[in-house]
């Protein structure tokens, strides 16, 4: 069946017309998540606001303050609120938007985040434009207005700046500091690959933005942080079906299968070879960073046992990475076809957890880092140039 294995028909203008069209489809998927995040149900980003308003009201320890923070979120008229548990020098970010009405901040957040990761996204890739403006992961955290466009868009920058300016990578991984679980393989991917004026820039950019944020916001808020750690471990006590399900990583799938233990283990091995990726994906792509960087960034999506769907727009540079590898090498037997599936599998693999019952984003991330680690050492010949 050579139209599947070659999939010539899957030519440049036809993946522009869809990827455009895509598009057009996903601003209507985005307005009814508005209009959703409007009603009773609430948002995630009612934590946000919730915290950025009383930082702007004089008090930002309140952030962290849960019986405040249900009052605060409730009063937009939501029936559901959320615990703000990140990091003080994420408060630096959210704050100006504490300032705006409920309903308008949730658009500018939306709209800033999603620009920032665009410009990552075509600055890395401005050939291939048109399929980072119709990603579907973007979409997911767009509708979520969650940080995974805004902690995407530093991964990709650092991804992508690593081999030419490693101050701006470094500080765009340093600026992770606000979901730190996302950098926790830069040390091993900096170090192994020499890249030490980006790893020493990536600690001063962590260190001043904690400075900055225990400056501005004070001792109480930095204890305050400490009391959040409770309400993001009561999320994981226990078996809840619905939500583990709809974390995209092997030790939630796991522990939803097989238990704690077996949560545990796939969780160790998991990250342990995320972690041996990052140590040897310089070594294995001859020193070019973003090839290196696309096999991290792939294998960023296995490194933490505590990951969602609205984490993933980072995965755009990996899978982008492999179709400019096409372009250029050829594309290998049935790969056009495997990469349009992992292109659409943060959204895909969402959809189909709660009525599937498991979430197979885990074993899509892993298809994906193994097609990127196996374009290393090789021109990898393949049989179509269409792209």
């Amino acid at each position: 069946m050579d139209w599947l294995r070659r999939a010539d028909w899957l030519t440049h203008e036809r993946v522009r017309g869809y990827a455009l069209l895509l598009t057009f489809v996903s601003i209507g998927v985005l307005a009814n998540s508005y209009m959703k995040a409007m009603g009773p149900a609430g948002t995630d980003f009612l934590a946000f606001w919730g915290a950025g308003h009383v930082v702007i009201g004089g008090d930002p320890a309140a952030a962290y303050d849960l019986a405040l923070q249900e009052r605060v979120q409730t009063g937009t008229g939501s029936e559901g609120w959320f615990a703000f548990v990140n990091p003080p020098p994420f408060l630096l970010a959210v704050t100006p938007f504490g300032a705006l009405p409920f309903p308008v901040a949730w658009i500018a957040w939306v709209a800033i985040t999603w620009s920032l990761w665009a410009w990552a996204g075509i600055r890395a890739f401005p050939r291939l434009w048109p399929l980072v403006i119709a990603y579907p992961g973007a979409l997911i955290a767009a509708g979520h207005a969650q940080t995974g466009l805004l902690t995407g868009a530093l991964l990709v920058l650092a991804a992508h700046e690593l081999g030419k300016r490693q101050a701006i990578s470094g500080a765009a991984i340093g600026a992770l500091v606000i979901k730190p679980h996302l950098a926790v393989l830069a040390p091993f991917w900096l170090g192994a690959a020499g890249k030490w004026p980006a790893f020493m820039v990536a600690g001063v950019t962590a260190t001043a933005l904690v400075a900055i944020s225990w400056a501005a916001f004070g001792s109480e808020t930095i204890m305050a942080y400490t009391t959040s750690w409770r309400a993001s471990g009561a999320l994981l006590e226990g078996i809840n079906p619905d939500f583990l399900r709809r974390m995209t990583t092997f030790y939630s799938q796991a522990r939803l299968l097989g238990g704690d233990i077996a949560g545990l283990v796939l969780a160790v091995i998991s990250g342990l070879a995320a972690c041996a990726v990052a140590l040897l994906a310089s070594r294995r792509f001859g020193g070019d960073a973003r090839a290196a960087g696309a096999a991290v960034l792939a294998a960023t999506a296995l490194a933490s046992p505590y990951l969602f769907s609205y984490d993933l727009p980072f995965l755009i540079f990996p899978t982008l990475w492999l179709v400019m590898q096409g372009l250029k090498h050829g594309f290998r037997p049935h790969e056009k076809l495997v990469l349009v599936l992992l292109y659409f599998a943060p959204y895909a693999t969402r959809a189909l957890a709660l009525p599937v019952g498991v979430n197979f984003m885990p074993i899509a991330a892993l298809v994906l880092l193994a097609l990127v680690w196996s374009r290393g050492g090789t021109s990898g010949p393949g049989t179509s140039r269409a792209p």
